[in-house]
């Protein structure tokens, strides 16, 4: 790949890049029109029926999630966390290995 195509190919990533980012803006401040009446969503103060709506927002994600998340390596649940634990007591490091003091 020369270098005029390398430059043009990441212009047009860069491009694709910044579309992308400004079509999910205007989707989210879309969603906003949607909900004309905001007052109708906050006017159910009832505790019962808010469990009730959040039981089935959390059903709904259950049913809906990726079986198999991605999960960051070093984060917990990761494929490289602890991987490489502390040492037990009584083991001694040394970090100067090579460079110690000749007294």
């Amino acid at each position: 790949m020369s270098m005029a195509s390398t430059a043009a190919y990441l212009a047009r990533r860069a491009a694709q890049k910044e579309r992308v980012r400004i079509l999910y803006r205007r989707a989210l401040k879309d969603t906003l029109n949607w909900a004309v009446h905001r007052h109708l969503f906050y006017d159910d103060e009832d505790p019962d029926t808010i469990d009730r709506l959040i039981a089935d927002a959390e059903a709904s994600y259950n049913k809906w999630r990726h079986p198999d998340p991605y999960i960051v390596p070093w984060a917990p649940g990761g494929s490289k966390f602890t991987r490489n634990p502390t040492p037990p007591q009584g083991i001694e490091i040394v970090y100067n290995y090579g460079r110690e003091d000749n007294d």
